[in-house]
């Protein structure tokens, strides 16, 4: 196995809680299985997956001939004796989802196959719709913005919110509406809002005919989740599925929609195993990124094809980054991923 680290600035810098974000660093994993190489990325970030340090220790302490088992069985219990299940790799998700990768790419290029073939998707698969997301901004801006990803051919907008009072956030949903009367509005508070602001604005953003509310509390406030569930407003979880797991919120009947970030989750093959068991209950899935580079959400548009009737996802992410591991992969057209269809993940090089 080898392990080659990157380093991809931003567009701009991205602003979090921990403050902001202007590169992107991670490892470039190169491994061999059932006689072909593979190639995986692990994209840390913090408070969502391990440190970039804690990344590299993760993947420094792989054997170079790691025991892993490349079929994708959602069904199967883990083996306590893969490497993918080490103790290593237990507290550093992005180290497992890279090394994983690698490891489903070298069995799809061996069975001659897609990626998403290899994760049970159809026969064929070539797009896979994706929302544009609207940062914080005006009504004025907002409006325009969500106008700009209409004539783009976007299904779907995400507006961002939270960061406002919720009259001056309500103001900007209002003018996207009434601007771009037919797209299908999401919004984001990244658990931002508290119960009672939740449930006094949800009236108001049926009237608006929002179709999705993403973490409007804090990621443990479950039982406070499942209440504002029940209107035509469904209700998403993200920071929720990291930090509480899906057994959690399937079991406090928390959420309508389940966001899956495979790097936060451990790999392509836990997301899907998540994605799976959502939607064999009923609730829908949005797979995401964590603004990875181009093999990681290459593999999540693949893990996105390889799933049935999977609604718009957050996969418009390659345009955060001014410079990327690989030109060309997965673009974005008309408001779907390019689903890749040469061997494995993507095309070497």
């Amino acid at each position: 196995m080898r392990v080659e680290p990157f380093s991809l600035p931003l567009s701009r810098p991205l602003e979090t809680a921990a403050g902001p974000i202007e590169t992107r660093r991670g490892f470039v994993v190169r491994t061999t299985a059932t006689d072909a190489a593979g190639t995986g990325e692990a994209t840390p970030l913090a408070g969502w997956t391990e440190p970039f340090e804690a990344c590299e220790r993760a993947l420094a302490s792989v054997d170079a001939d790691p025991n892993v088992d490349p079929n994708v069985d959602p069904d199967a219990d883990a083996d306590p004796g893969s490497t993918l299940d080490a103790e290593a790799l237990s507290a550093a998700p992005a180290a497992r989802h890279g090394l994983s990768l690698a490891v489903l790419d070298a069995a799809a290029r061996a069975a001659d196959r897609p990626l998403y073939r290899h994760l049970g998707g159809p026969e064929r698969a070539t797009r896979v719709p994706v929302n544009a997301t609207v940062g914080d901004g005006s009504p004025a801006e907002t409006a325009a913005s969500c106008a700009d990803a209409v004539d783009a051919g976007y299904p779907a907008v995400k507006l961002k919110i939270g960061a406002r009072s919720i009259e001056a956030d309500l103001a900007r949903i209002e003018a996207a509406r009434e601007r771009c009367p037919d797209v299908e509005l999401r919004l984001d508070a990244n658990g931002a809002w508290d119960a009672d602001t939740a449930a006094s604005a949800l009236p108001r953003l049926e009237a608006l005919d929002v179709a999705v509310l993403e973490q409007p509390l804090p990621a443990t406030a479950l039982s406070a989740h499942a209440r504002l569930r029940g209107r035509s407003v469904d209700i998403a979880l993200d920071e929720s599925v990291v930090e509480c797991g899906p057994a959690a919120i399937r079991s406090a009947d928390a959420a309508d929609v389940l966001v899956c970030k495979p790097m936060a989750l451990g790999g392509v093959d836990r997301a899907r195993r998540v994605a799976e068991a959502a939607l064999s209950r009923g609730t829908d899935v949005v797979i995401t990124t964590t603004i990875d580079g181009a093999i990681a959400r290459a593999a999540a548009v693949h893990l996105a094809a390889s799933l049935p009737d999977v609604r718009a996802c957050g996969l418009a992410t390659g345009g955060l980054l001014a410079a990327d591991l690989r030109a060309g992969i997965a673009p974005i057209e008309e408001g779907a991923a390019l689903v890749p269809q040469g061997k494995g993940n993507i095309p070497p090089g």
